[in-house]
């Protein structure tokens, strides 16, 4: 089951080509967002070929903040129950590990692996790009993961880390040295510029992901300039849950994500 799953999951992304290469689809693969298996099961309704979690919305539907604060057991337990009712590839995002200790990070995958998940969204966050290089090839190292999908995210734009070119050149050297440890994506959110984004499609030969409204208003044009895969994050978990607040009858405020962060900070 786990290897017809990541066989799929991996041509999903490996038969997308860029627009007018005849050979290949010439469609962006887009995933909604997920966090529990009643979000998993609509969307997989809905005709998706691949599912993929949003760490924040999976931290929020069980009463935790975005940012590392969901118990690991949490996660396995919560990703388990998505696995149960799932017909389709699953991706889960792990933020940075749980861990900064590349053995920890490791045994955790080979635990969601062992689950039957077939990619790991995982990122650098505020820390140096080689803890995450160390992270990879942990994962890599480990016999049950070495074929897993693994989505590296880069923070470089989402946290401002730099700005101009400083911020593209940075963003190009961290993917380069994620992908020479082993991963098989580079996601970037917080890149909104087209001629950013062609720029760093056109020198860094592996499938990028880019994070974009719930409406997918900017798919067609990134997936021109080159980006093929589309993610929406927390978006479609706060469009849901942004029902509960309009039905109170008190004018509510906007459902964001550092709203519904601030509403979990105990």
């Amino acid at each position: 089951m786990f290897e017809s799953r990541l066989q799929a999951f991996t041509e999903l992304h490996t038969k997308i080509a860029k627009p007018n290469t005849a050979t290949q689809v010439s469609a962006p693969l887009v995933f909604i967002n997920i966090w529990d298996a009643a979000s998993a099961a609509v969307v997989q309704a809905s005709g998706a070929k691949a599912l993929a979690t949003s760490s924040a919305s999976l931290a929020w539907s069980l009463g935790y903040p975005d940012g590392e604060a969901l118990p690991q057991q949490e996660l396995l337990d919560a990703v388990a129950r998505i696995i149960r009712v799932s017909e389709l590839p699953l991706s889960v995002d792990i933020e940075a590990g749980y861990s900064d200790d590349p053995s920890e990070v490791a045994s955790l995958v080979a635990k969601l692996v062992n689950l039957g998940v077939v990619g790991v969204n995982l990122e650098d966050g505020a820390q140096e790009p080689e803890l995450l290089v160390a992270k990879i090839e942990a994962i890599r190292a480990t016999k049950s993961c070495r074929t897993l999908f693994i989505n590296a995210r880069t923070d470089v734009y989402l946290r401002a880390l730099a700005s101009d070119r400083a911020a593209v050149e940075m963003t190009r050297r961290r993917l380069l040295s994620y992908q020479n440890a082993g991963v098989n994506c580079g996601f970037i959110p917080g890149l909104s510029c087209e001629q950013v984004a062609s720029e760093l499609a056109n020198e860094i030969q592996m499938p990028l992901n880019l994070m974009v409204d719930a409406n997918l208003s900017t798919v067609d044009t990134l997936f021109k300039s080159g980006i093929t895969r589309f993610s929406v994050g927390p978006a479609s978990f706060l469009n849901a849950y942004s029902g509960l607040s309009s039905k109170s009858g008190i004018e509510p405020s906007p459902l964001d994500y550092n709203r519904v962060n601030e509403l979990l900070v105990l």
